[in-house]
């Protein structure tokens, strides 16, 4: 257990973040998720528009570091290419 004041207040902190960057992570999901789903759907236009909104979720995601650069990267390539072979 935490001795110190300041690890008590470390621990207090690290479970707020966790939170937060949990939330951050979901939203993401999701995001992607209904990326796939009008993929699955073949639904071209309706894929490209979530994709559209799902770019600036990802890239957030890298910014706050929930996210590495190159995960991002890797998914909204092969998303882009999943919604062109449509």
């Amino acid at each position: 257990m935490a001795n110190t004041p300041q690890a008590r207040k470390r621990i207090r902190r690290n479970e707020r973040r966790a939170d937060i960057n949990g939330n951050r992570i979901s939203r993401i999901r999701t995001f992607v998720k209904r990326v796939e789903s009008a993929i699955e759907g073949g639904d071209k236009a309706a894929a490209t528009d979530a994709l559209r909104a799902a770019q600036p979720e990802l890239d957030r995601g890298v910014a706050k570091g929930v996210l590495h650069r190159n995960a991002a990267s890797r998914k909204l390539s092969r998303l882009t290419k999943r919604i062109s072979a449509l």
